[in-house]
């Protein structure tokens, strides 16, 4: 019987001591990393007027 007492007091006293305090909890702020966009030329012909430039200037150079 002694030892039940004794296991109960001492359940008492660990649950008392892991309740808390009256003071309001720190939370963290959450860091998040930067979002980058990359705009990429939406139209067909990005990628083809250099070439047709330097194709020009060939022609226009060798006539």
């Amino acid at each position: 019987m002694k030892k039940l007492v004794l296991a109960a007091a001492f359940a008492a006293t660990a649950s008392m001591a892991s309740a808390g305090s009256l003071a309001d909890p720190v939370v963290e702020p959450v860091v998040e990393a930067p979002v980058v966009i990359v705009e990429e030329p939406t139209g067909s012909s990005g990628g083809i007027l250099l070439p047709l430039f330097l194709l020009a200037v060939l022609v226009a150079a060798t006539s």
